[in-house]
């Protein structure tokens, strides 16, 4: 079996579905964050495999300047028509960091690092942060739900069913770029993080919550994975996502849904 490489095309055509896709990261995460860091406004941030700056606007307030970084250019174009003054955006992969844009206070890695090499990156990370800095690894699941014993007001949304029209349209093996990821991507990254150098991990977590999902949410958010990017439908996307929207009507009536967000899970590492 071949070794998955990245390509330019991973989140191809993604991007405009990111930001009303994906759950927003809640604002108790930046709160979390300052108070754990001490955060006064006065720092640098570098987000790294930002996207469309989910987490970086978030925590914008929080520095002086704050770095966006990510190899996908849509990504990036959509991160500036925020229009955030002390932030800059910058198309670039991980691995080429540390690029001589500097220092930073905080280095982020929210749903980002397992696309990377990661023994490479974090090596540069850790290169790049000030004395007393940190590296913030996010965990967190953005693009759908967890089922809960929670009453909800409307329908969970129907993740199987989902799964298996994207598995209908594009085969059974999950698809990423131009290749394809049968097992998923890599995990084991505390042990990479203890083996370039880090210390820790201090954890954070920030509990989980109901949103509200409308039918145009979910179909953003199937668009917003790289297993089910616009551009892997080619000429049947327009087919695909009326097959997903029928699906969605059938599963409620006005197109509402819950769902449970779960908790962001923030590790704390430092040199």
């Amino acid at each position: 079996m071949s070794v998955w490489e990245w390509d330019s095309s991973l989140y191809s055509g993604s991007a405009a579905h990111y930001a009303r896709g994906r759950i927003a990261y809640p604002d108790a995460v930046a709160d979390a964050l300052a108070i754990e860091l001490g955060l006064d406004g006065t720092g640098r941030l570098l987000d790294v495999g930002c996207g469309p700056g989910s987490l970086t606007l978030l925590l914008a307030n929080a520095f002086k300047e704050v770095v966006g970084l990510d190899a996908d250019a849509g990504m990036i174009d959509e991160a500036r028509r925020a229009g955030v003054v002390n932030a800059r955006w910058v198309r670039m992969r991980a691995e080429d960091l540390p690029a001589d844009l500097g220092r930073f206070q905080v280095i982020t890695f929210a749903q980002s690092l397992h696309w990377m090499d990661r023994p490479k990156v974090l090596a540069a990370a850790r290169g790049m942060l000030e004395a007393g800095g940190a590296c913030a690894h996010v965990h967190a699941t953005t693009h759908q739900g967890v089922d809960t014993d929670v009453l909800l007001p409307h329908p969970f949304p129907p993740q199987a069913e989902i799964a298996e029209l994207v598995r209908s349209h594009l085969g059974p093996i999950r698809r990423a770029g131009l290749g394809s990821l049968p097992n998923g991507t890599a995990g084991g990254e505390a042990e990479i993080y203890r083996t370039v150098g880090f210390t820790g991990p201090r954890r954070i977590v920030v509990p989980g919550r109901a949103v509200i999902r409308e039918l145009d949410d979910v179909v953003a958010a199937v668009f917003s994975l790289s297993s089910s990017t616009p551009q892997l439908f080619g000429e049947r996307r327009a087919e695909f996502e009326e097959d997903l929207r029928e699906l969605l009507r059938g599963a409620s009536e006005n197109g509402v849904f819950s769902a449970w967000a779960r908790e962001v899970v923030i590790d704390l590492w430092q040199p």
